[in-house]
C-alpha cells in the first residue's frame, strides 16, 4: 500500500513487494530538491529501516526529462538575501538526507534515468548502486555557479579513478553512460524503456543483501558504447594532478591539444574561488575516514560561501538574467588568498552540523 497518495506531493513513497519506491514528484521542475523533500526522505528512510518486509529501496524521478536536476538554489539565495533561516535548513537536512543514505542499512538503489546534477547526485551516489540510461546526463556544475561540488563531492569525486573526480568537479564537465560506466560512477546501464521492468523485478525478488539486489540488476545490464573520455584519460591525470588551480591552468595552456585549450577556456569562466575551495575539499575530503567527516566538513563550508558575494552571483548570472556573464569578486586567482580559502573549513561554533545517532 503506499504510505503517501497524494499524487501532487513533492515525494512520493509506496512499499512495493519487497521494496521502499521514493518517486521524486516534481517533473515541472525537473524533481528539483525542496527542503520538504529532503526532510521526508531521510524520515522514510528511518522508517523504512526497521521494517522487515522492506528489503531494498529504490528511487526514480517522474517524468521523462529528469531524474533531479538539483536543488532549489535561486530559493536559497532569496532566503539568505531576505535573512531568514530556510538556506541553512535547506543544507542542513539536505547533508542529513545524505548521511541517510550512505548508512541506510539495506540495498539503496537508485534509477537514474535523465539528468541528474548537483542534489540530484546527493540524492543517489551514497547508496549502493546507481543505474544509468541512454538519458543519463550527469553534472557537478558547482564551480559555474559560485558554489563547490556538495553532497558528498568531497568523498566520492577524490575516489573516482586518476584525476577524473578533481576534472569532473573544477570544469563541470557533463557526462553521458559510456562515461559514467567506465569511471564507476555507474554501476550498471539499462535501457531507459526497461526501467519500469527493473522496478517491478526488483520488487518481486527477495533481497536479502546487495548480492541479490546486483543479481536482479545484472539481469538487465547492457554494456554502454566505449567512452569517449577514455581517449583523455592519461591528459586528465597529467593535467589535474596539480596541487594549486594555477598549476593544472598552466599544465593546460601549454598543452595545445584541442581538448586541452576547451578545458582550459572553461576553467577561465568559472569562479576564482570555488575552484581553490573545490580543489582544497577534494584533496581534504580524500584523507577523510568516513562520510559523516565529509559532510561537517561541506556543512562549515557552505555557511561560509553563504557569506561570500559569488554564489549569488552565480545564480544570478545562469538561473536569473541568464546573461552568462559572472562578475566574480575576486575576479583572479591570485587575489583568492590562502586565508580566505581556510576560513572556510574552520568550526562553525554551536552551528555545526547536527547529525542524530
Amino acid at each position: 500500500m503506499p504510505e503517501n497518495m497524494m499524487s501532487d506531493a513533492e515525494v512520493l513513497f509506496e512499499t512495493r513487494g519487497t521494496i521502499g519506491l521514493i518517486t521524486l514528484n516534481r517533473p515541472k521542475a525537473l524533481n528539483s530538491l525542496t527542503h520538504g523533500m529532503c526532510v521526508a526522505i531521510t524520515k522514510q528512510l528511518a522508517a523504512w529501516k526497521t521494517v522487515p518486509s522492506v528489503q531494498a529501496v529504490v528511487v526514480v524521478g517522474a517524468g521523462d526529462k529528469a531524474f533531479c536536476a538539483g536543488g532549489d538554489v535561486v530559493k536559497v539565495t532569496q532566503s539568505y538575501k531576505a535573512g531568514t533561516t530556510e538556506w541553512r535548513d535547506f543544507f542542513h537536512d539536505e547533508y542529513l538526507m545524505n548521511i541517510a543514505i550512505h548508512e541506510f542499512p539495506k540495498p539503496y538503489i537508485s534509477l537514474v534515468d535523465g539528468i541528474a546534477m548537483g542534489g540530484g547526485v546527493g540524492v543517489s551516489i551514497p547508496g549502493d548502486f546507481w543505474v544509468a540510461t541512454e538519458k543519463t546526463l550527469f553534472a557537478m556544475p558547482e564551480t559555474g555557479l559560485g558554489l563547490f561540488p556538495d553532497v558528498g563531492g568531497g568523498w566520492f569525486l577524490p575516489r573516482l579513478p586518476g584525476e577524473a573526480g578533481m576534472y569532473l568537479a573544477l570544469t563541470g564537465a557533463r557526462l553521458k553512460a559510456p562515461d559514467l560506466y567506465a569511471l564507476g560512477v555507474a554501476s550498471h546501464h539499462v535501457a531507459s524503456d526497461q526501467i519500469g521492468t527493473v522496478v517491478d523485478a526488483l520488487a518481486a525478488a527477495d533481497i536479502k543483501d546487495t548480492r541479490d539486489a546486483e543479481d536482479v540488476l545484472n539481469r538487465f545490464h547492457v554494456d554502454p558504447d566505449p567512452a569517449p573520455l577514455a581517449q583523455h584519460f592519461d591528459e586528465i591525470d597529467g593535467a589535474f594532478a596539480g596541487v594549486r588551480v594555477d598549476e593544472i591552468l598552466h599544465m593546460l595552456e601549454l598543452d595545445e591539444s584541442e581538448w586541452a585549450q576547451k578545458q582550459f577556456k572553461i576553467l577561465c569562466r568559472k569562479s576564482p574561488t570555488s575552484l581553490k575551495l573545490t580543489l582544497e575539499q577534494l584533496r581534504r575530503g580524500m584523507l577523510l575516514e568516513n562520510f559523516r567527516d565529509v559532510m561537517r566538513m561541506e556543512f562549515r563550508m557552505v555557511c561560509r560561501v553563504m557569506e561570500g558575494k559569488d554564489f549569488y552571483e552565480g545564480v544570478r548570472a545562469i538561473l536569473i538574467d541568464k546573461d552568462n556573464a559572472p562578475n566574480w569578486e575576486p575576479n583572479t586567482l591570485d587575489r583568492v588568498s590562502a586565508d580566505d580559502i581556510a576560513h572556510h573549513f574552520a568550526p562553525l561554533g554551536d552551528d555545526e552540523l547536527n547529525i542524530q545517532d
